[in-house]
C-alpha cells in the first residue's frame, strides 16, 4: 500500500541527522511511497530536489516549536491526505506530535488524520517527548535508555548509501582545488565545526598533527564549517607554522564531501560521518570526547555497535597520546590500512545499507499508523517544552547556552 509521508528535518545545514533524513526519504520514495520534505531553506535543499523529492519551505525565523508551524503541517496533512508526519530531532518531533493529535496542550482534540514519528540522532532523548510518540534512535544504548519511558522505541543505525559512497569516487578535481599533491598520509575529517561534541577532538588532532609533522609525513584535511571555525583556523595556523609547511588544510563546507572521503588514506570521525568513511574502505579513527580516540578494528567493533560511533575517554589530557598511537599504528603499515579499510566496507554494506534502513523505516510507519500517539500526553509535553525553553533562556542570559542542547549533555552520560 502506498503511503504519503511528510519528512521534516530540523534544519538544512550540512549535518548527520538531516543528511540521514533526506537520504532515507529518497530511499523510501524508491520503495513506491509518496514522500515530501518540509524544512527551512539551506544547503541541503539541493540534495532534496536532486533526489527527486518535493520540497516545501518553512520560515527560517519561525519559533520552534510553534502553533503556526503546527497549523501549516495540519493543513498539508488534510489537503494532501498525509499518512505520516516524520520529524527529525525534538522540535520537529513535538510539532509532528501536535499535528497528529490536533493541537497544543489542552487544545489537543485527539486522533487526527495522520500519525507522527520522531527520529532522534542526538545522543540524548529529550525527556519531555510524548511517551506515546513513536521514536527512532540511532544506537542500541540510546534505545535501551529510552525504552522504559516510551511506548515504542525503534532502532535504525545511521544508514549509508553504499552505492553512492564507495571506493573509486573521483578525487582529481578535489586535490587540484585545494592543492593537495599526493605523498603525505592524508587524514580526513568531515564534520561541523561546533563546540558541542566535535571541537575538542578536532583541536587535539590539529595540534597533534602539527607536532608529529617533525618526523611523519602527515596532512590533516578538515572539511566543514560552523561557529567554531575561527578557533579551528587559529590552531591550524599554529600547526602549520610549527611544521614549516601546510600540514592542516581547511576546505570549508562541502555539500558533496565524497571526494574528500575518497582522497583520504585514513579517516577521523564520529556518527554518520564515521560510517560514510567506512563505505569508502578507509581505516577509521573514531573520535569522541574526554580524550577518546580509538581505531576501528574487529576487536573494538562491538563497542561502537553498542554505543554508537562515539565514546568518552578518561580525560581530555589523554587525547593527544591516544590519537598519536592510532596514527603511528597506521602510518607505517599500508597492509594494515588496506585490511581495516576492507573490514569497514564489509561492515557498512552488511549492517548499515540505506536500502535496508528504508525497509525498516516503512515498517515503522505502518506500526505507527496502527499505534497512534495519544492526546493525553499533550499537556505534559507542553509543560516540559516550556520548562526547557525557560532553562535555555536562563543559560543564554548567563552565557552558558549550548547550541546543540541535547548533544551538549551527552558528555555527562554514563
Amino acid at each position: 500500500m502506498t503511503r504519503r509521508i511528510l519528512v521534516y528535518p530540523h534544519s538544512m545545514e550540512v549535518g548527520g541527522s538531516q543528511l540521514n533524513a533526506v537520504e532515507l526519504a529518497a530511499a523510501v520514495q524508491k520503495l513506491g511511497h509518496e514522500v515530501t520534505v518540509i524544512s527551512e531553506p539551506g544547503p541541503l535543499v539541493r540534495n532534496v530536489t536532486d533526489a527527486g523529492l518535493e520540497h516545501i519551505e518553512l520560515d527560517m525565523h519561525r519559533r520552534r516549536p510553534s502553533r503556526t508551524t503546527i497549523r501549516r503541517l495540519r493543513s498539508l496533512v488534510e489537503s494532501r491526505r498525509i499518512d505520516v508526519v516524520h520529524g527529525y530531532e525534538w522540535p520537529p518531533g513535538v510539532e509532528a506530535y501536535y499535528t497528529a493529535v490536533g493541537g497544543m496542550g489542552a487544545g489537543a482534540r485527539g486522533r487526527g488524520p495522520a500519525t507522527a514519528v520522531c527520529t532522534i540522532m542526538s545522543l540524548v532523548v529529550a525527556p519531555f517527548l510524548p511517551p506515546s510518540l513513536t521514536l527512532v534512535v540511532g544506537t542500541r544504548e540510546i534505545q535501551e535508555r529510552a525504552a522504559p519511558h516510551h511506548r515504542r522505541v525503534h532502532l535504525i543505525e545511521p544508514p549509508v548509501d553504499v552505492t553512492a559512497n564507495a571506493p573509486g569516487h573521483p578525487v582529481d578535481d578535489f586535490r587540484e582545488k585545494y592543492d593537495l599533491s599526493p605523498g603525505p598520509m592524508d587524514i580526513v575529517v568531515v564534520c561541523r565545526l561546533v563546540p558541542e561534541l566535535k571541537l575538542e577532538g578536532i583541536l587535539t588532532a590539529i595540534d597533534t598533527v602539527g607536532r608529529l609533522a617533525a618526523d611523519l609525513d602527515l596532512r590533516l584535511i578538515v572539511v566543514g564549517d560552523g561557529t567554531a571555525r575561527a578557533q579551528v583556523e587559529e590552531h591550524a595556523a599554529a600547526a602549520n607554522a610549527a611544521a614549516g609547511r601546510r600540514v592542516v588544510v581547511l576546505t570549508g563546507e562541502l555539500t558533496d564531501p565524497r571526494p574528500a572521503y575518497a582522497a583520504a588514506m585514513v579517516c577521523l570521525g564520529m556518527g554518520g560521518s564515521a560510517l560514510r568513511s567506512l563505505a569508502f574502505a578507509k581505516p577509521l579513527i573514531v573520535q569522541g570526547e574526554r580524550g577518546f580516540f580509538e581505531l576501528l578494528t574487529p576487536d573494538s567493533e562491538p563497542l561502537f555497535l553498542s554505543r554508537g560511533w562515539y565514546d568518552l575517554g578518561a580525560g581530555r589530557e589523554e587525547g593527544p597520546a591516544r590519537f598519536e598511537a592510532a596514527v603511528r599504528k597506521l602510518y607505517g603499515d599500508p597492509e594494515l590500512r588496506a585490511k581495516l579499510g576492507d573490514h569497514g566496507r564489509a561492515l557498512v554494506v552488511d549492517r548499515f545499507s540505506l536500502e535496508g534502513a528504508a525497509r525498516v523505516q516503512v515498517q515503522i510507519y505502518e506500526q505507527a499508523i496502527i499505534e497512534r500517539p495519544s492526546a493525553r500526553d499533550a499537556i505534559g509535553t507542553a509543560q516540559g517544552v516550556a520548562a526547557h525553553k525557560l532553562r535555555r533562556r536562563y543559560q543564554r542570559l548567563r552565557g552558558t547556552q549550548a547550541r546543540d542542547d541535547f548533544n551538549a549533555v551527552a558528555r555527562e552520560r554514563g
